[in-house]
C-alpha cells in the first residue's frame, strides 16, 4: 500500500480501530443455545424468532408489521419477515450494508432512521422496498466520532423530536472541547435545531418514554477500573431538558471519581432512579405498553442487561424488568435469565467473560403484545409470549 493511499484511508481505519471493543469482549466461539434452561416467570415462554443477523443490536418494528434490526459490527440493517404470521420470521433481509456501526434505528412515518457513528440516515417508504431498498437520505452528518462509546441508539420522544446519544470517548475524560460528547441530543426529524438534551451521560444504549408520565428514561454503562463492585450501571429518569447525570465527575450519584471529582459535586448531579448492579452493560430498554402480558408488567420497563467483560465474577446476561410508578421504581428482578452458564477461559482477579449462550441487547414490542429480544452474540431475535396460567 503507497503512503498516499494510506494517507488517505487513515481517518477511516482510525475510526474502525479506536471505535472497536476490547478484544477481550468477543467471544471466540458461542455456547449452544438451549431455551429450556432460560428461567421466566410462570406462563411465559421464549422462542426463536429469527437467525442470521450477525451483531444484531436495536430492534424498530415498522406500521405494516417488519421487524428492523441494527447491527454493531457487521455494517448491515436487517429487516424479518414474517408473511404467515406464525410467530417467527419467513425471511432475513438485508437493507442497508457498509454502514460504519449501524446500530441505532428507528421507525417513523414510513421512513426507517439509522445512526451510523457520525451520520443519521432515512431510509423513505421501506416497507414497500425491502427487494430493492432506496438510496438513504443523509439527516446528519455532523455527530463526533470521538473513541469508544461511538455507536448508537435511536428513539423519537413525544414532542416529535429524534435523541441520539453521543458516547464518551474514553473510560473516563474530560473533553470540554467537545460538548456534544457523553451527552443526548435531540433534532427534528429533517437534521435541524440540533441541541443537548441531558449532560454527563457516559454512554447510554438505551432509552424510551414512559407511557405516561411521559418522561425520558434512559440506561447508561459506568465507567470501569474502580473495582468489581463500583460503579453501578444506572437507569436514570430526565424530566426536563438541562440536567446533569455525573459523568465524569460522579458515578451512581454517590461516588466521586477519582480524578475529576473535585470539580463537580455529587450533590450537583442527578441521581439514579435504579442501581442495576456493576458492570452488567444494562444496554436497550423499552416500557411495555401491550395487553398479552398481566397487568402488573403494563408500563414496566424491560431492560438488556449484554454482560460484563471485566469482573472477577460475570454479571448481567439477561434481561430485567423494573416496575414503575411516577419517577420510583418499586421492583428491580430478572425477566429472562440463565444466559449465563460460567466463565470463559482463565479469569484473572479483575476480569473474566461470561460463558453464554446469548448476550441480550435491546428489545422491543410486536403488535400483539410479545416481547422481542436480540442476541448480538448468536445473531438472533428471541420472542417471549404469555400463555396464561
Amino acid at each position: 500500500m503507497t503512503p498516499r493511499l494510506l494517507r488517505a484511508l487513515a481517518p477511516a481505519l482510525a475510526i474502525a480501530f479506536l471505535s472497536a471493543p476490547p478484544a477481550s469482549t468477543q467471544a471466540p466461539q458461542v455456547t449452544p443455545l438451549v431455551l429450556s434452561d432460560l428461567k421466566l416467570p410462570s406462563g411465559f415462554r421464549i422462542e426463536l424468532y429469527a437467525e442470521g443477523l450477525p451483531s444484531a443490536r436495536q430492534i424498530a418494528v415498522g406500521a405494516k408489521g417488519t421487524v428492523f434490526v441494527g447491527s454493531r459490527g457487521a455494517r448491515n440493517v436487517y429487516a424479518l419477515v414474517d408473511r404467515n404470521r406464525d410467530n417467527k420470521a419467513d425471511e432475513v433481509k438485508v437493507v442497508a450494508t457498509g454502514l460504519t456501526q449501524p446500530s441505532g434505528i428507528a421507525f417513523r412515518n414510513g421512513s426507517l432512521y439509522v445512526a451510523a457513528v457520525t451520520r443519521i440516515l432515512r431510509y423513505d417508504n421501506i416497507e414497500d422496498k425491502l427487494d430493492a431498498p432506496p438510496e438513504p437520505v443523509v439527516v446528519y452528518d455532523k455527530l463526533p466520532a470521538g473513541q469508544g462509546h461511538t455507536w448508537k441508539y435511536l428513539g423519537f420522544g413525544p414532542d416529535g423530536l429524534l435523541y441520539v446519544p453521543v458516547g464518551a470517548p474514553c473510560n473516563i475524560c474530560e473533553r470540554l472541547d467537545e460538548p456534544q460528547f457523553a451527552t443526548i441530543l435531540r433534532m427534528k426529524p429533517d437534521g435541524t435545531g440540533v441541541e443537548i438534551f441531558a449532560q454527563g451521560v457516559r454512554n447510554t444504549v438505551g432509552f424510551d418514554w414512559h407511557p405516561v408520565t411521559r418522561e425520558l428514561w434512559f440506561t447508561d454503562n459506568g465507567r470501569d477500573e474502580l473495582g468489581d463492585d463500583v460503579p453501578n450501571d444506572e437507569l436514570n429518569v430526565a424530566p426536563k431538558p438541562g440536567l446533569h447525570f455525573g459523568f465524569p465527575y460522579c458515578h451512581q450519584g454517590d461516588v466521586k471519581d477519582p480524578q475529576f471529582g473535585d470539580k463537580k459535586p455529587c450533590s450537583e448531579t442527578e441521581r439514579p432512579a435504579q442501581f442495576m448492579g456493576p458492570h452488567v452493560a444494562a444496554i436497550g430498554m423499552r416500557f411495555y405498553t401491550g395487553t398479552m402480558f398481566p397487568r402488573e408488567y403494563r408500563n414496566a420497563a424491560f431492560i438488556a442487561l449484554h454482560g460484563s467483560w471485566n469482573r472477577s465474577q460475570p454479571s448481567g446476561y439477561k434481561v430485567a424488568v423494573a416496575k414503575i410508578e411516577g419517577r420510583k421504581v418499586t421492583s428491580f428482578e430478572p425477566f429472562v435469565d440463565g444466559f449465563l452458564k460460567g466463565i470463559r477461559g482463565t479469569p484473572t482477579a479483575s476480569r473474566a467473560t461470561g460463558d453464554a449462550m446469548a448476550r441480550p441487547s435491546d428489545v422491543a414490542m410486536l403488535t400483539d403484545g410479545s416481547l422481542l429480544i436480540s442476541d448480538d452474540q448468536g445473531g438472533r431475535v428471541f420472542r417471549v409470549s404469555y400463555a396464561g396460567k
